[in-house]
């Protein structure tokens, strides 16, 4: 293999990463100008692909490089996400908590935690911390409360959510899709886990965090009526991939108070709240992941018509929800598969593979260990997606030449915490961290910032990814 190939297409995945997190520049042109560099290297470089059936001057072999059942996924769940978003289902459901746990708040925060972090199991992590951080912030805004606990909570379990089930993630889904598992394989494997984990974290940090917080009568510092009675700008996040915003406007707390007020129509909340039931349903007992997805899209629009204009009743129209959503994650995720096929075909990938075969000597609890923290590493550093679409063929390999036989479990699962806990050891590593910071920053909760983030983030990431070397080695040497 050509050392020097390898370099490039490395240097055109590691670009495609770094360039996700430069804001001013073009993603999309960048992603397509590493993607045809390394073709053009792969094409005059490549001698004999690692596979024989790997033909890289072939157009098929980049169509094959993409799994499409993910990317189907992907955009009918971006929609569904949106339906629910601009319906303000989940905003009800925030209001009805409120009205609920108002003179309780400690009971309110474990509540909200609990109720975001079970969406989050369902609904991908990003769209959850877009839909709830926001609401969090108008509660606390509501109840003088000062939203970082809450803000923190969220973004801390959503990470332990994605394990629970294999919806909760766009890597998730990746995971199930490519290495043939089951709803019921997370269910078995990960309940427990996600139970402990998750009851460990709240009391934690309401010991840690809530606690102190509960004491202060807050108000943002950005809205002062006295120097400013007309209200201060602020920003909603809108971007499924960067922080891209648009601005909103917030005029005073008496103004988030009415905002709480507003209900929404019981019949569209229950619909939906019903058509989520069905989606979920579907999820567990259909065995592919974009039928149920793409079936439950079309229950949803047409549950939720909308008024066109000059037209005076309200119609079923997809284009009208599509037209909303971002799909720049859509094409990382295409631009990651070609990536990665082409270090396949260079033999990058058996490489790695070999290395951690060569470190584990054949043990599954060490190569178990190994896994989860070398992805968590990864992971703090790079998002999640690029570090999933780079390790999934390096474990196909591992589960497929038969060293482990039936003790597989143990690698998947450490793969599956590895990839979703490392995150909060770095802001950088979780789309959902650097929403909620973002978030905090245009509703001037000033108590959650970067540093912030990093010391309470981290140190959950090492409890939880202790707490997953404890689980792998009860599951291999206990149950």
């Amino acid at each position: 293999m050509s050392l020097l190939l390898q370099i490039i297409v490395l240097l055109c995945f590691i670009g495609l990463v770094v360039v996700l997190f430069i804001e001013k520049l073009d993603y999309l042109v960048f992603a397509f100008i590493f993607i045809i560099l390394a073709g053009i290297a792969t094409a005059f470089l490549l001698e004999t692909p690692v596979d024989p059936s790997f033909h890289p001057n072939s157009i098929d072999f980049y169509i094959e490089a993409i799994d499409w059942e993910v990317i189907a996924f992907l955009v009918a769940m971006f929609t569904i996400v949106e339906i629910l978003n601009e319906r303000k289902i989940f905003h009800e459901v925030s209001r009805r908590i409120v009205l609920k746990f108002k003179n309780r708040i400690r009971l309110m925060f474990y509540f909200i935690c609990i109720v975001s972090t079970l969406s989050a199991s369902i609904l991908e992590d990003l769209s959850v911390a877009i839909i709830f951080g926001p609401v969090i912030v108008l509660i606390c805004f509501s109840l003088r409360v000062n939203p970082t606990p809450f803000l923190l909570g969220m973004t801390v379990c959503i990470n332990l959510a994605s394990t629970l089930t294999p919806f909760g993630s766009a890597e998730n889904v990746l995971i199930f899709n490519q290495l043939d598992l089951t709803f019921w394989f997370f269910l078995k494997n990960f309940s427990l886990y996600f139970i402990v984990a998750t009851a460990i974290t709240l009391v934690l940090l309401d010991l840690t965090v809530l606690k102190r917080y509960l004491k202060e009568n807050w108000a943002p510092k950005c809205i002062d009526l006295r120097d400013n009675p007309y209200g201060v700008e602020t920003k909603e996040p809108v971007d499924s991939l960067r922080k891209d915003t648009k601005t909103v406007v917030i005029k005073s707390i008496e103004s988030v108070d009415k905002n709480l007020e507003k209900q929404v129509d019981n019949k569209s909340f229950y619909l939906n709240l019903g058509a989520i039931l069905v989606f979920i349903l579907l999820l567990v007992f259909i065995p592919t992941i974009w039928l149920p997805t793409f079936i439950s899209l079309v229950i949803f629009v047409l549950i939720n018509p909308v008024k066109s204009r000059g037209d005076e009743k309200a119609r079923p129209n997809l284009n009208h929800y599509m037209r909303r959503v971002d799909f720049k994650l859509v094409f990382f995720f295409i631009c990651l598969f070609v990536l990665v096929h082409l270090m396949e075909a260079n033999g990058t990938i058996l490489l790695l593979e070999g290395i951690l075969e060569y470190v584990s000597q054949s043990n599954v609890f060490v190569l178990s260990i190994a896994v989860l923290i070398l992805t968590s590493v990864f992971s703090a550093f790079l998002d999640n997606a690029p570090v999933t679409i780079m390790f999934l063929p390096i474990i196909k390999i591992l589960l497929e030449n038969g060293t482990f036989g039936t003790e597989s479990a143990p690698i998947i699962i450490a793969f599956i915490l590895g990839i979703n806990l490392g995150g909060n050891f770095l802001p950088q590593g979780s789309a959902p961290d650097l929403m909620t910071l973002e978030i905090a920053r245009e509703y001037c909760v000033d108590d959650l910032n970067y540093k912030k983030l990093f010391k309470v983030g981290g140190l959950f990431a090492l409890l939880h990814i202790a707490l997953g070397i404890g689980y792998i080695a009860l599951y291999v040497y206990v149950f």
